[in-house]
């Protein structure tokens, strides 16, 4: 399986330089070979990584996000050589037809294809680059700033009076690392304290891979305040820094933990149940993890004592949740995939999970999915902005 995703992901260039190959002049070739050569050099680190099972331990790879932005270009290429084609074989069919229909024929020539031919590739070629360049720039960009805050009204028929209008700050993947300051921690704060929620929540991956930035972590997030606390789950990055270690540092910042359990808010005499599981054990794709729920359900009041809220790192729970009649389950994980096309409404996400991100209902039960705040892997966010969802819970 290793292999074919290696092959998957690689063979773009590949494809594009046996094309570039056949249509440069033969002094040209050898400096292509060079440039391709150098450019790939990374796909080693990755290889190796990824069959030894420790691809996204820390390494050099995070830091090659030009690399990244590199590969991407093949893709764009390739889709621009796909359309060529096919507009050359539309071209090419009218006029067969419009030659039958007018029974005549005007062959064209060698030098009229081969200049049709250069022509494309010297402008597929700027375009490629332009794009290329102009989508790892704003996806860089993109990546740097703060959270974009998304408000939501959420409709409930069975919210109980006292809970009419509560408002939760929904934090997820905030990933301390590399790419992570902690003055852009700071930022991110100060952001969710402004927003005046009665609530926060995080939905996991608070560090990323190293035990070393649970200090930043701690030191940043120990500012974060609401009225009602700061409630949190665990992700799976945090279970690869060492889950005990983020577990005191989330304490440390004066957060509620939960693993597999509930957390109990009353408020103005309506019980609220903040249902915490942690990230599943033997990872399956959209996994509901039943037997998860069904520990933290187990130790939670019945449904028609409190309002129930899953918090889970994995938006697939949702599918555990919503047959056992969990109102809200709010998650994170994917970071909308970090690259979106908008008009096709495609994310590489998709590969993962049915719930990349937004807004999701089944029957009465609803979903949110974070698009997270921090990144895994590159700092690269294209089209897919960080986010702080606040929600506002409203009776029907």
């Amino acid at each position: 399986m290793a292999l074919i995703y290696l092959l998957l992901f690689a063979s773009p260039q590949l494809l594009l330089f046996l094309y570039l190959r056949e249509r440069l002049p033969v002094r040209a070739r050898l400096w292509l070979a060079v440039v391709f050569v150098v450019f790939n050099i990374p796909w080693a680190i990755v290889a190796v990584r990824m069959f030894s099972g420790s691809l996204w331990g820390m390494s050099r790879v995070p830091y090659i996000a030009p690399w990244i932005a590199w590969q991407l270009l093949g893709w764009i290429f390739l889709a621009l050589v796909t359309v060529y084609i096919l507009l050359k074989g539309v071209r090419g069919a009218w006029y067969v037809v419009r030659n039958r229909l007018s029974h005549s024929h005007v062959p064209r020539t060698t030098d009229d294809a081969r200049l049709s031919r250069r022509q494309f590739l010297a402008r597929a070629t700027y375009t490629y680059a332009a794009a290329g360049l102009g989508l790892s720039a704003y996806g860089i960009w993109s990546a740097e700033q703060l959270p974009t805050v998304t408000r939501r009204r959420l409709v409930f028929d069975n919210l109980p009076k006292g809970l009419d209008g509560l408002r939760i700050a929904h934090l997820s993947d905030v990933h301390a690392g590399i790419h992570m300051s902690g003055e852009k921690m700071a930022g991110i704060v100060a952001r969710t304290n402004a927003l005046q929620a009665d609530l926060i929540v995080q939905t996991g991956d608070m560090i990323d891979i190293s035990q070393s930035f649970i200090p930043d972590y701690v030191r940043a997030f120990r500012d974060l305040h609401a009225p009602l606390g700061v409630v949190t789950v665990l992700g799976n990055h945090d279970r690869y820094t060492g889950e005990n270690a983020v577990i005191k540092g989330v304490r440390d910042a004066g957060q509620v933990f939960v693993k597999n359990g509930s957390h109990l808010i009353e408020h103005r005499d309506a019980g609220l149940a903040l249902i915490g599981i942690d990230d599943p054990l033997n990872w399956r794709a959209d996994d509901p993890q039943e037997e998860d729920l069904e520990a933290a359900l187990r130790v939670t009041p019945p449904q028609s004592e409190t309002f129930r809220i899953l918090l889970a790192h994995r938006p697939g729970a949702f599918d555990g949740a919503a047959p056992r009649g969990i109102p809200l389950t709010l998650a994170g994980h994917i970071h909308g995939g970090q690259f979106y096309l908008p008009v096709i409404g495609w994310s590489p996400g998709r590969l993962i999970t049915k719930y990349v991100m937004g807004h999701f209902t089944q029957g009465a039960s609803q979903l949110y999915v974070s698009r997270g705040i921090g990144v895994v892997g590159v700092p690269l966010r294209v089209f897919v902005p960080p986010e702080i969802a606040l929600f506002e819970l409203r009776r029907a």
